[in-house]
């Protein structure tokens, strides 16, 4: 899984960013290793460094699937940190949805009925 970290308004982008987020997320995907191709990281800071406040980092993940369109999410938080783990935790729970969802999807075809067929005497 290939994973590419991208910066702006502020927030360096440094290699230690880079090692950290790429190894975080590998091993937080692992279970979803052969469905994932890619992952996208965009951290900013949405006040530019000028003001404090809460809520002023964005982390935004965009999954790139394999077979499936890309799923994206998007957590604000007080600082870096809080944002990339808000977002990966937001990207894990849409993955098993949707993933969830595939593996269900004709499910109910496959199930024994509780219904018996009777028989006109």
């Amino acid at each position: 899984m290939h994973v590419q970290v991208n910066t702006s308004n502020g927030i360096d982008n440094t290699e230690t960013l880079e090692k950290w987020a790429t190894d975080y997320l590998n091993d937080h995907f692992a279970r979803f290793s052969q469905d994932i191709t890619a992952i996208e990281v965009h951290l900013t800071d949405e006040n530019h460094g000028t003001k404090g406040g809460a809520d002023d980092k964005r982390c935004m993940l965009e999954a790139r699937l394999t077979g499936h369109a890309p799923v994206a999410v998007t957590h604000h938080a007080a600082n870096q940190d809080l944002a990339f783990r808000g977002a990966a935790t937001k990207l894990s729970n849409a993955l098993e949805h949707a993933f969830g969802k595939q593996d269900r999807a004709g499910d109910h075809r496959a199930r024994e009925t509780i219904r018996r067929e009777t028989t006109a005497m």
